[in-house]
């Protein structure tokens, strides 16, 4: 607030004051209070305070006992919005009376030009939790860590080279916003103002555009593929996503996880799309699901019960998910389990919930025995011819092979993969040893295979 924004209200609140009490506020400001008595409040506050919230209960304790004897003005820079101790004030004494004057976010809005109809207002002790927005003006950026909160969270929500309106009393620049924190001078009245690019010009983007892009495509006069799509075409991109996204794991690569990611999210903003259309849900009804259920699940953060190890904390969530389930029985745990998996990861996850109840091999070891069992009954199959047989067997010796996996401690879809993979980086060898030796690989007798394949084992160990 400059010198001469105060209003009529206000003016006469003042006048009718017994005791004018004023928080520290910069001079400009206190022009406004020229010719009356008042004093501000007393420093030991704000050095017994140990944080804000602590300093601002004291302020309006500090306020409000000074009213039990006489008419009290509290006066602060701004709005009374904008003043925490006012806010808590005004929630224990509603008889209390508000005399407005020109906030902070106000004057930055008239100094900076916003063009933006929706503006969010937020100080700059509260610009860690922003979220995203068209335009945001904010205040109280007095000091330079504060300044670099602010430019944190303003280059997550519109890109860190957008340009933003810097206010400094009844000063204004343009900077970019990366410079928020290298300017030279900050006070209570800095405030910054902002407001996001044309939609496709915008430097950053997130969920809520994602979802409007996907609209903008299946609006008329949009993509004809786009708009052609259901859930039951798509479904199979996400899975395919999916493995894109895991093998960028696999590699270790966070480019690569990063678009892949983006992928992802892009085919279940998709969904949420689609399903909006025909009125079943929208993706704020996804998130708001998926937030309560972490929340439900996680019982030992957010509830009474007790985690005190990985495999507990597991435990809990796993009880958790059989009671959001409705899952009475250890076989509707089983039977949830869904169909369309990879098939050994299946096969580990209907093992795994099975042995809950406690159906399950004693270790690893005796789980191989029960492995072997089931390979003869394959060879005894093999040598009976019967394909029925055969095909039964054959399942039967890939779930005992999962078991000895699960109980050992190995993921059996990681185990496997591994071994096509070093499978195949050893078939490539073998091919490259044999055609370094003029011979053809489709023209080699039994013997010779086993001897080229040695070579390549024996190759890739030694590299």
């Amino acid at each position: 607030m400059r010198a001469g924004d105060i209003t009529l209200r206000a003016k006469a609140a003042l006048d009718n004051a017994g005791k004018i009490i004023c928080r520290p506020s910069s001079g400009e400001c206190l022009k406004n209070l020229e010719g009356y008595n008042y004093e501000t409040a007393p420093e030991s506050i704000f050095k017994s305070s140990r944080n804000f919230d602590t300093l601002n209960k004291k302020l309006a304790a500090y306020v409000t006992d000074a009213a039990k004897t006489e008419t009290v003005c509290y006066c602060v820079d701004g709005a009374v919005c904008e003043d925490e101790a006012c806010k808590i004030i005004l929630k224990k004494h509603k008889d209390c009376e508000v005399a407005e004057s020109v906030s902070k976010a106000s004057h930055a809005y008239d100094a900076s030009r916003l063009s933006a109809r929706e503006v969010t207002c937020v100080s700059a002790y509260s610009a860690a939790t922003l979220k995203s927005c068209r335009a945001v003006l904010v205040y109280d950026i007095d000091c330079e860590y504060v300044a670099g909160v602010v430019k944190e969270r303003l280059s997550y929500i519109f890109g860190e080279e957008c340009e933003c309106a810097f206010v400094r009393g009844g000063d204004i620049k343009k900077i970019k916003i990366y410079e928020i924190d290298r300017q030279k001078i900050y006070s209570a009245e800095c405030s910054v103002a902002v407001q996001e690019s044309e939609f496709l010009k915008k430097d950053r983007y997130d969920y809520a555009d994602l979802e409007y892009m996907i609209k903008l495509l299946r609006a008329p006069g949009g993509c004809p593929w786009d708009r052609a799509q259901t859930s039951d075409s798509i479904k199979g991109n996400m899975i395919e996503e999916a493995y894109e996204l895991a093998d960028a794991i696999d590699r270790g690569d966070a480019y690569d996880m990063e678009e892949e990611t983006g992928d992802v999210l892009l085919q279940a903003a998709f969904h949420s799309v689609l399903q909006e259309e025909r009125g079943e849900y929208n993706g704020g009804d996804a998130l708001t699901r998926v937030i309560k259920k972490l929340i439900f699940r996680h019982s030992h953060i957010f509830g009474g019960d007790k985690a005190a190890s990985e495999n507990e904390a597991l435990g809990v969530w796993e009880n958790n998910k059989r009671k959001e389930k409705g899952q009475e029985t250890f076989s509707d745990s089983v039977f949830a389990v869904p169909l369309n998996f990879p098939a050994c990861l299946r096969a580990q996850k209907v093992q795994k919930r099975a042995a809950k109840c406690g159906m399950d091999y004693l270790s690893s070891v005796s789980a191989s025995e029960g492995l072997a069992d089931e390979v003869s009954e394959l060879l005894n199959a093999l040598a009976d011819g019967k394909k029925e047989e055969i095909f039964d067997e054959a399942g039967d010796v890939l779930f005992s092979a999962v078991n000895v996996c699960r109980l050992a401690g190995v993921d059996c879809e990681e185990a496997l993969r591994a071994s096509t993979r070093k499978f195949a980086e050893r078939f490539k060898k073998f091919e490259e040893l044999i055609i370094a030796d003029g011979k053809n690989v489709t023209e080699l007798d039994g013997s010779q295979y086993d001897w080229y394949w040695l070579q390549a084992k024996n190759a890739l160990k030694n590299s």
